[in-house]
């Protein structure tokens, strides 16, 4: 089956790429991140995710980044919710929307989001951001894919951030956890 594989960093996608491959599919990345605040972090994490695809074996697709777009349509009137509140939910619609249309538009049997390897990104609210029936409710998290996330990055000496990207999370309040990582 080949998949797109919606990437918000090549640390993270370190872990999906092995685990979507054993399972026989046909794996291409796709970096779509208009949620990152500023062009630079962007490239920096374009970088990260071209050395992951480079490594290994797989095709990489860059998004347009477009992040006036991401302010309108997922942070505007949000920009004050916690983490892992409305504002997240708006922000993996946002992105897994425009993963589906690719995949639509380049005849992908289904699509996956690497958002689910993160410790401190909720598998549940990501899966209900997108109802298209070919998105494969992939936790990534399971069989210890963030710890092998963290491994590979590091052999690979992939960029791996400190926030999720977006300005709204390097805010945070004290009872909350890192959005990145």
């Amino acid at each position: 089956m080949r998949v797109l594989l919606h990437t918000c960093c090549g640390p993270c996608a370190s872990a999906c790429v092995p685990r979507l491959v054993e399972e026989g599919h046909d794996v291409t990345l796709f970096f779509s991140n208009c949620n990152i605040d500023t062009a630079e972090e962007f490239e920096m994490r374009r970088e990260a995710a071209a050395k992951l695809a480079d490594h290994d074996g797989v095709p990489l697709v860059v998004d347009d980044y477009d992040h006036d777009a991401w302010l309108g349509e997922a942070a505007s009137g949000y920009e004050n919710e916690p983490e892992r509140g409305a504002r997240c939910a708006r922000c993996f619609r946002f992105s897994l929307a425009r993963t589906a249309r690719y995949a639509a538009d380049h005849g992908y049997d289904a699509f996956a989001t690497s958002l689910t390897v993160s410790p401190h990104k909720v598998s549940k609210m990501v899966f209900a951001a997108s109802d298209d029936p070919r998105f494969l409710h992939a936790d990534f998290k399971k069989k210890e894919g963030f710890k092998l996330s963290v491994r590979r990055a590091a052999e690979l000496g992939l960029y791996r951030q400190s926030y999720c990207g977006c300005e709204f999370s390097k805010a945070r309040t004290p009872h909350s956890e890192p959005a990145g990582l």
